[in-house]
Formats: structure tokens, C-alpha cells, sequence
């Protein structure tokens, strides 16, 4: 009892030590979230009443547009604003050994030693959709750490690369001109979930062609009242970042209230969703053996049983128990 005890005291340091904004104990917090469990939940239970007031930019594109550059000219904008940042970086990993290559924190090393900006990188560890399972509560862990804008760049992984907008209150889609197929950077999902458009590495000759295209596809779409802006930015040389600032100021200042009020109770209503999946699964999985899991998943495989009848009978036993 005692041991337990102590346990929560030691997460009630941990999140005394968030609130107020120590590197360290931001560190300690996201990779408590990451590995899960009973102190991580507690944890979030008492910082998630400091979260709430951060300005989320979801960051995505196809491998190799330029997201962490663009990231990392971002940074000193904003820091030239007093504002305190918060990087939640997305990387790929190895679905066998749940592994990642953390190259987007080794692009913004310069900027590791500033207290005002805290830069994590994350493995999606096999999760779907380019996010990590975690990402969500990092984001409230840097929220309640008080960092005013939260940048959450996504692994990349093309047109299926829509689940960061679940999590963020504005997302940037960075495009690529020069690639090949032109048409194919246009396709439906990633082009709806756009509030700014970058057209990055535009000092390709193709920028202009393709600038038009994109400009032509936003006018045709009806659903919204305001065209969805396009920069052109170069950001290995910084060229255009600033307008791209100066834009995210203006989507923040111009969304009204209720507006803004709607969005963010969309966002709990899927935050709610995934822990609760989350849990359900953790439930079942503290009930079922691994040898009759591999079971099922053995007659799934033959075609003896589907899994949805498999997971039928998973959660009735929840229900039941």
C-alpha cells in the first residue's frame, strides 16, 4: 500500500513539475504516456484541467516536401512573437521492431537548447494513418506545459495522411511542385483537410503550372466560403515563411468564437473515441491469454472464423463479465 503511495506521489511531482514548464519533466511525462498504463492516466487526469489554450498546427505531406525544414524556420518566427513552442514530431517505424530513424529532431537540433522550445520526436509504432497512438496526449502534456503554439508534423506517408486533423486546430498540407504526376497531389481527403496551402521548394519551374492548377481546384469547390490560401515558400532559404505566419496569425484572429468553440469540441468528441477503444482493448487483452489470441488470430487466417464475430465475442465477454 505504501508502495502505491508513494507512486502517486511521485506522478503528482511529475505534474507539479509540467505545469510550470520543466523541460525534464515534459520528457518524463511523454515517454510515461508512451509506455502507458495506470500512472500515465493519473497523470492526465491532473494536467488536463491546464490544457486547452494552445493554437495546434498540424503539419503533413508527402515524404520529402520539406516538413521539418519548414518547421525549423517556423521556429525563430514565432519566437520573434514570445511565443513558446511545442514540436510534436512524427516518425516512421519499423512494424517488427517498433524502431524509428528520428531524423526530423536531428534537422532542428539548433534549436534543442531552447528553454522556450521543447522538440519531441515519436514512433508510430505501427499505429495507422500517420500519427502516433500517443500523439494526443503529448499534445496536452506540452498544452499544460504552457507552450503557446504546438507544430504536429506527421510521418508522410501520401493521400492517406488526413488523421492529423483530428488533433490540430489549423493544418498546413505542404505540396511539392516538380514531382511527376501533378493531378496526383490533388486527389480528395488531403486536399479537404487544408486550411493553408504550401507550395514548397518553389523556386522549381513547375510552381507557377502548378499553383494555377491549384487555385483552379479550390475556386471549384463550393463547401467553402473563402478560398484556401496558397504561399509559396523555399524553405531551405527561408523564403516565404514569413508570410506563412502571417497567414496562420490572421485563420486565428478571423475564426470566430463559436467557430472555434465547434472545432474544439470535435476534436474531445475524437479524443474521447480513441481512449475509450483504447481502454476497451487493454480490457480484453488483461482477459485473454496470448495462446488464444494467437488462436483466433490462427482460424482468422484459415478462414474458419471472421473478425468481426471474433470481436463480438470479445466484447460480449467484457459486457458480461
Amino acid at each position: 500500500m505504501k508502495k502505491i503511495h508513494n507512486r502517486q506521489e511521485t506522478v503528482n511531482t511529475l505534474a507539479q513539475e509540467l505545469i510550470k514548464g520543466d523541460p525534464r519533466a515534459i520528457a518524463k511525462a511523454i515517454t510515461l504516456v508512451e509506455n502507458d498504463g495506470r500512472q500515465a492516466r493519473e497523470m492526465m487526469k491532473d494536467i488536463y484541467p491546464y490544457s486547452g489554450q494552445s493554437v495546434i498546427v498540424g503539419i503533413t505531406g508527402a515524404p520529402g516536401s520539406g516538413k521539418s525544414t519548414l518547421v525549423d524556420q517556423m521556429i525563430p518566427l514565432l519566437k520573434k512573437k514570445g511565443k513558446k513552442i511545442g514540436i510534436v514530431a512524427v516518425d516512421p517505424s519499423s512494424p517488427f521492431t517498433g524502431g524509428a530513424i528520428l531524423g526530423d529532431r536531428i534537422r532542428m537540433m539548433r534549436h534543442s537548447v531552447d528553454p522556450d522550445v521543447f522538440i519531441r520526436s515519436m514512433a508510430t509504432r505501427g499505429h495507422l494513418g500517420g500519427l502516433a497512438k500517443t500523439t494526443g496526449e503529448a499534445i496536452t502534456v506540452l498544452e499544460a506545459a504552457g507552450k503557446d503554439f504546438i507544430l504536429v508534423e506527421t510521418l508522410g506517408v501520401g493521400q492517406d495522411e488526413v488523421e492529423v486533423v483530428k488533433l490540430a486546430d489549423i493544418v498546413i498540407v505542404i505540396l511539392t511542385p516538380g514531382t511527376g504526376d501533378d493531378i496526383q497531389i490533388f486527389k480528395a481527403g488531403i486536399m479537404e483537410i487544408a486550411d493553408v496551402f504550401v507550395l514548397n521548394k518553389a523556386d522549381s519551374p513547375d510552381t507557377d503550372k502548378v499553383e494555377r492548377q491549384l487555385k483552379a481546384i479550390l475556386q471549384l469547390s463550393l463547401r467553402k466560403e473563402e478560398i484556401t490560401p496558397v504561399v509559396k515558400t523555399v524553405a531551405t532559404k527561408g523564403t516565404g515563411v514569413a508570410q506563412l505566419i502571417d497567414i496562420l496569425d490572421n485563420l486565428i484572429s478571423s475564426a470566430n468564437k463559436q467557430q472555434q468553440e465547434t472545432r474544439k469540441k470535435k476534436l474531445i468528441s475524437w479524443m474521447l473515441r480513441d481512449i475509450i477503444s483504447d481502454r476497451i482493448y487493454q480490457e480484453i487483452a488483461k482477459r485473454i491469454l496470448a495462446s488464444v489470441w494467437d488462436e483466433f488470430v490462427e482460424k482468422i487466417y484459415r478462414r474458419e472464423m471472421d473478425p468481426y464475430s471474433v470481436a463480438e465475442r470479445l466484447v460480449k465477454e467484457i459486457k458480461g463479465s
